[in-house]
């Protein structure tokens, strides 16, 4: 047997038991309540109160009845989850124990085994330079489960692959039912808006989790450092005292952030960890933060 395969196991077994542990203290009501989003069944027509989701009004009676006016619908128990997982060159640094994508594709399973526990469909999406992949969606705890064992063991993409990253939007638009929880796990980096964008938001309910090593929050120590750089493939040097990389790498992460709060507007539905955190925690968290948002709201 594949030596791998049994250290993925493993790895699942004691996250599976530690989700259990959570499941038991509510979070899986949280999830389902966090991640219900619009896929439900239309019921009835209702006066729009502050706080409701200005995307159910119903404009048609709105302007008829001359005052808001939202669609009710009935919640549908299963949900489908769909993992768009943008695996770029850029996940395998690392400036601790453990790469970024080591921690972002834990985090993946994680989302896939508590699907599965909510008995929810769960389908992933795994873009690597030069193509993608798009697995078919399982529900089941024993389908789930050895969907995430072979996500966690799919080979990282070679450094020296220098075709770009492209992820199938219009695919994904085409054929993901509508009102599917659609959660990003990526980078983020810098660029372009996609123009299938307005279409996601409009259909789906998406969610970004962004997996980001502590030397890009803040440049480490005040002596020069040298670092493999896989997005440009050079070794580069950057100097935490010099005025102009500093002023770089702040430039460089607005422009990130920014990009990340344009694709998921709204802050609880952004996760955002280190490779050095425990992501049933960082996961746990997310939810308490989710349902506190949504009980302000309210």
């Amino acid at each position: 047997m594949n030596p791998r395969l049994v250290s993925s196991s493993k790895l699942l077994r004691r996250l599976e038991w530690r989700l259990e542990h959570e499941v038991e203290t509510q979070l899986i009501g949280e999830y389902f309540s966090a991640f219900r989003g619009r896929g439900m069944e239309f019921d009835q027509v209702v006066k729009y109160e502050f706080g409701d989701d200005i995307r159910d009004i119903d404009w048609n009676v709105t302007a008829r009845l001359g005052e808001p006016y939202r669609k009710k619908f009935i919640e549908e128990r299963e949900l489908v989850v769909l993992l768009v997982i943008e695996d770029s060159l850029s996940l395998q640094f690392g400036s601790g124990a453990r790469t970024k994508r080591e921690a972002l594709f834990e985090l993946a399973a994680l989302v896939m085994l508590l699907a599965a526990l909510n008995r929810d469909a769960i389908g992933v999406v795994h873009v690597q330079p030069g193509g993608h992949r798009i697995d078919e969606r399982v529900r089941g705890r024993s389908a789930v489960f050895h969907a995430a064992t072979d996500l966690l063991d799919r080979p990282a993409p070679a450094l020296t692959d220098t075709r770009p990253l492209e992820t199938p939007w219009d695919l994904l638009t085409a054929s993901a039912p509508n009102h599917s929880m659609v959660i990003v796990l990526g980078d983020f980096p810098p660029r372009l808006i996609p123009k299938e964008w307005k279409s996601i938001v409009q259909r789906f309910v998406p969610v970004g989790f962004r997996v980001e090593d502590p030397w890009e929050r803040a440049l480490p120590g005040d002596q020069p450092l040298t670092a493999y750089d896989p997005t440009t493939h050079r070794v580069v040097v950057v100097d935490p005292r010099s005025k102009v990389h500093r002023q770089a790498h702040a430039e460089w992460k607005a422009q990130r952030d920014a990009t990340f709060a344009h694709l998921i507007p709204r802050p609880k539905d952004r996760l955002v960890v280190t490779p050095d955190e425990s992501m049933v925690d960082a996961l746990v968290h997310f939810f308490h933060a989710h349902m506190g948002s949504a009980a302000q709201i309210r």
